[in-house]
C-alpha cells in the first residue's frame, strides 16, 4: 500500500534582525536677512524622516532626510529664534541574506553628538551624527505536511495559528488647515503635534483613514520676547490603495506628523496651516493550519524528520497613553520657562517584572531665561513604562510602535523645573512561537506479524506520557489503546500513573 502525503503551504516567521547606521549631519545654515542676528546658539535638533525603504536580499535601503532645526537667543532682545534645514541622505543597511515573501520595517534613532556654533552672527555651523536602528521582520512561504493516509500510518496533528502578513504601508501625505492666533504674530517659533486616528474603515484592496492633527504653535508678538501658544485641529481623511488587504483583516493604522508648513491668511485673516505627516498601516490575516507533528506506521517502519515550524502572532495592539514625570533643580532659581520640548529613543519590551511592559526613553529640552536675560537649555530624562497585560510573558516579542507627544506641560517653581509628558503610543507587539512538525517521512520493512501467543501486553505508564508515545512503543494504534483500557475519546496524556493493555502488537 502506498503512503499518501498531503501537503500545504505555511506562511512562515523569516528572519528577524536589526541593523545600525549613522547618518553624518554637517551644514551650514544662513539666517535669512528678516530674521534676528545670532547672539548665542541655544539648542540644536535633528530627526531623520524616511521617505522609502527598499528591502533586497542581504541590504535594506533607506532613503529620506534629516530635519535640523536650531534654536537660538537673537541679539538686541529679540528673544529665542529658529532656524531649519533639511539634508537628504540615502544609506543602505547591510543585513543577513535571508529569503522573504513579505517584510515590514521599523525605523528609529537617537542623536549621536551634535556640535553647533554660530560663525557668524548670519552662520550657524553644525557637525555631528545621528545613530539609526532598523528592526526588520520577514514572513517567508513554507511547504508543510498536512495529513498523511496508507500503510497503516498513524499521526499527531498539531494546529498551527497565526497571521499572516497582508500589508505594510508607510505613507507620507499633507494636510490643510487654518490657525487664528489670538494677536498678530511677530514670528513663529516652532510648531509641533501629535495625531489620532478616529476612523479606519477596510475594503478591497482599498483602506480609507479618518482623523484629526492637533498643532501647537510657540509664537511671539512684535516689541515682545514672551512666548506664546496656540493649537489648531488639522482633520485628515486618507484613501490608501493597499494590495492584498480585505475587510476581514486584522489592522492597525498610525499618523505621526514630522513638520508644519505656514502662511499668513490675507488681510489679517486666519493663517494656513499645512501638516506634513507618515501614515503608518499595517494588517495581517489569520490563520490556523493542521499539520503533522509525529507519525508511525501499525504496518511498517517508518523514517520520519521534524523541523520547528515558527508562527508570527499578534500578540496585542497599541493605542494608549502614559504620563512620564521628571523633575530637578535649575542653576538660576529666576529662571523662566520659555518652551519645552520632547523626544523619544527606540522603544522596546522589558518583561522583568510580572507584567511585560513598553518602554523606551523620553527625553525633555526645556529653554528658560535666566535673571541674566541669556536663553539656556536644560536637558531632563525619563523612562516610560507602559504596562502591557496583553503580551504574552514568555517567547520571542517586538513591538511595532510609534510615539508622541500628546501634551508637555512644564513649569519652572522655587528654581526646579517639572515637567509631565503625555505620550501615546500607537502600533502592536507581535509575538512569534515555533512547534516541532513533520519535514519528510519514508515508509520501510513490513512489521513481523504479531505473535499469536501474545494477545495483550501490559504497560506501566507513568503521569504525563503520551498515549501516541506509548502506542508508537509498541505498533498499535492509538485508537486501539483507548478502547482496549476504556479511555475517553480526546485521551491524549495520561494524568496518573497506571497500567494500560496493549493490544495485538506486532512482535519483535
Amino acid at each position: 500500500m502506498e503512503l499518501k502525503v498531503f501537503r500545504d503551504i505555511l506562511c512562515a516567521g523569516g528572519g528577524c534582525c536589526a541593523a545600525k547606521a549613522e547618518i553624518p549631519v554637517e551644514t551650514e545654515i544662513l539666517i535669512s536677512d528678516y530674521l534676528p542676528q545670532v547672539f548665542k546658539v541655544v539648542k540644536c535638533f535633528v530627526r531623520p524622516v524616511v521617505l522609502q525603504k527598499q528591502l533586497q536580499p542581504g541590504r535594506l535601503t533607506l532613503e529620506g532626510y534629516v530635519r535640523c532645526t536650531v534654536y537660538y537667543q537673537g541679539e538686541d532682545g529679540a528673544g529665542l529664534c529658529q532656524a531649519e534645514q533639511k539634508l537628504p541622505f540615502h544609506k543602505v543597511l547591510e543585513l543577513p541574506d535571508f529569503a522573504f515573501t513579505a517584510w515590514s520595517a521599523v525605523v528609529e534613532g537617537q542623536t549621536e553628538y551634535i556640535n553647533c556654533r554660530a560663525v557668524t552672527p548670519r552662520r550657524i555651523e553644525v557637525r555631528g551624527a545621528y545613530g539609526l536602528t532598523a528592526s526588520v521582520c520577514t514572513q517567508c512561504s513554507t511547504e508543510v505536511i498536512t495529513a498523511l493516509s496508507g500503510c497503516g500510518i498513524q499521526q499527531r496533528p498539531v494546529t498551527l495559528r497565526g497571521v499572516r502578513q497582508a500589508a505594510a504601508l508607510d505613507k507620507l501625505f499633507a494636510a490643510d488647515g487654518t490657525v487664528a492666533f489670538a494677536g498678530s504674530p511677530a514670528a513663529v517659533l516652532d510648531i509641533s503635534g501629535s495625531a489620532a486616528v478616529t476612523e479606519l474603515k477596510l475594503l478591497a484592496g482599498k483602506a480609507v483613514a479618518k482623523g484629526e492633527i492637533r498643532a501647537q504653535c510657540a509664537w511671539k508678538e512684535a516689541e515682545s520676547a514672551a512666548l506664546r501658544s496656540q493649537e489648531a485641529v488639522i482633520p485628515f481623511n486618507q484613501i490608501l490603495d493597499v494590495e492584498g488587504l480585505t475587510e476581514d483583516c486584522q489592522c492597525l493604522c498610525a499618523v505621526e506628523p514630522v513638520g508644519f508648513t505656514l502662511a499668513e491668511g490675507e488681510n489679517g485673516g486666519e493663517a494656513r496651516l499645512t501638516a506634513t505627516a507618515q501614515l503608518h498601516l499595517r494588517a495581517w490575516r489569520p490563520f490556523a493550519l493542521n499539520c503533522v507533528a509525529d507519525a508511525f506506521s501499525t504496518a511498517c517502519e517508518v523514517q520520519c524528520e521534524t523541523a520547528p515550524l515558527t508562527t508570527e502572532q499578534l500578540a496585542c495592539t497599541l493605542d494608549e497613553t502614559a504620563a512620564v514625570t521628571c523633575s530637578g533643580p535649575l542653576p538660576d532659581e529666576n529662571t523662566r520657562l520659555l518652551a519645552c520640548f520632547a523626544s523619544f529613543g527606540p522603544v522596546g519590551i522589558d518583561r522583568a517584572g510580572s507584567v511585560p511592559a513598553l518602554t523606551a526613553r523620553v527625553e525633555v529640552t526645556a529653554f528658560g531665561e535666566n535673571s541674566l536675560g541669556e536663553i539656556d537649555s536644560y536637558e531632563k530624562t525619563a523612562e516610560l513604562v507602559l504596562p502591557l497585560p496583553d503580551c504574552p510573558a514568555a517567547g520571542e516579542v517586538w513591538p511595532v510602535c510609534w510615539l508622541s507627544a500628546e501634551r508637555v506641560e512644564a513649569g519652572c517653581t522655587g528654581g526646579s523645573l517639572e515637567v509631565t509628558v503625555t505620550v501615546r503610543a500607537a502600533g502592536a507587539v507581535l509575538g512569534r512561537e515555533s512547534l516541532p512538525c513533520l519535514s519528510s517521512v519514508e515508509t520501510g520493512e513490513p512489521l513481523a506479524p504479531a505473535d499469536p501467543d501474545i494477545s495483550l501486553r501490559v504497560y506501566y505508564a507513568q503521569p504525563g506520557e503520551a498515549l501516541f508515545d506509548i502506542a508508537r512503543r509498541f505498533h498499535v494504534s492509538p485508537g486501539r489503546m483507548r478502547e482496549a483500557n476504556a479511555l475517553d475519546a480526546g485521551t491524549e496524556t495520561l494524568a496518573a500513573a497506571c497500567r494500560l493493555l496493549v493490544p495485538g502488537a506486532p512482535g519483535n
